[in-house]
Order: C-alpha cells, then sequence, then structure tokens
C-alpha cells in the first residue's frame, strides 16, 4: 500500500500483520481521487475508521490542509501514527481514539465541520448506517462537504436523511464508492 501522488507520492505505508484492518485497495483509492480531483486541495478531512490511515494520507498528499484520523482500535491508531511520522505530516494530522459515530457527533456538537469524511468501516456491520444517522442528525461536514462511502455490494446504502443527495456511486467489483453531498447551509 502507498501513497499515491502529492507531496508522498510512492512513500509505502505500514499495513497490518493481520486482516482486522482492510485498507482500500490502490486502484479504488487512485479512482476515488480521480473523481474528487482538486476539491481536496486546503480541504478539511475526516478519516473515520482510519485503520492504516491511507486514505487521510492521500489526501494530505494531494493538498488537503488538515487531517483527523479517527480510530477505536489501538492497534490501528499506532498505524496511523507510523504512517504519520513516515509522511511527515505531524502538522496536520490529529488522531482520535473512539468510535467513529460518537467521536464524529461530538466534533459536530463542538462546531467542527470538514469539507470531506471518508467512510470505510468493517464491512457489513451496519457502521454506514449509523455514520450516516449522525450526519442527517448533527452534521459534521460544511455545506457542499461530502460523505465518500466504501461499502460491501453486500452491504445496503441505508436511506439518505434530508439534506443528503447521492450524487455518484462507482462499482469495482465487491466494492461500493459512493459521493455523498451534504447540503443544507449550516445555521
Amino acid at each position: 500500500m502507498r501513497i499515491i501522488t502529492g507531496k508522498a507520492r510512492g512513500l509505502q505505508l505500514t499495513v497490518p500483520k493481520n486482516y482486522d484492518v482492510r485498507p482500500t485497495a490502490d486502484r479504488v483509492k487512485e479512482s476515488v481521487f480521480n473523481i474528487i480531483g482538486s476539491k481536496i486541495i486546503n480541504a478539511t478531512v475526516l478519516d473515520l475508521f482510519a485503520g492504516t490511515g491511507n486514505l487521510g494520507l492521500e489526501s494530505w498528499s494531494r493538498g488537503a490542509k488538515s487531517i483527523t484520523f479517527i480510530d477505536e482500535s489501538k492497534e490501528s491508531l499506532r498505524l496511523v501514527k507510523s504512517n504519520i511520522a513516515k509522511c511527515r505530516a505531524e502538522n496536520d494530522c490529529t488522531v482520535l481514539k473512539g468510535s467513529a459515530p460518537q467521536v464524529a457527533e461530538r466534533l459536530a456538537q463542538q462546531g467542527v465541520r470538514f469539507d470531506f469524511a471518508f467512510c470505510d468501516p468493517p464491512y457489513n456491520k451496519g457502521w454506514v448506517q449509523q455514520i450516516i444517522e449522525v450526519l442527517g442528525k448533527t452534521p459534521f461536514l460544511h455545506d457542499g462537504g461530502y460523505l465518500v462511502v466504501e461499502r460491501s455490494a453486500h452491504d445496503e446504502l441505508p436511506a439518505l436523511p434530508q439534506g443528503c443527495e447521492l450524487v455518484r456511486t462507482q462499482r469495482y467489483g465487491e466494492t461500493i464508492i459512493d459521493f455523498i453531498l451534504w447540503n443544507i447551509p449550516e445555521k
């Protein structure tokens, strides 16, 4: 697993020794960032279910100004911190321990908003539904921000709450990527 392009291009990230973490495949990641394009430059990014930090660090490498990583696994947090150090991105990154839906809700209640949130949880466990529910009641995205969801083809996308609009879905074998636009202006 590597950083595909940008200031850390080609850097090999540390990956887990077991299969507890399922990093986004390079070809899927490259397609996602080709779709996002230059919108990532100077963006604030939330990497929910960070795992290795793969998506957040790719964002940073491509010009995002700040990344917040969330995970509840001690091993994943160790990997994220190690990979942040490899990229020399410590000044632009924050790592938070906890359940992604709870931490995202807490950040939103504190008034913290993001331009992009990557949601790549363990498949088929209901996490995608929980994150979308949190977004609908306590928005953690700026108006015009995107929730980028990676899910199994067997994991249904729930009905989207008011303010969420599914703008694009891409399928890569058994992996589906959904781009959900948050479009209710902040108060």
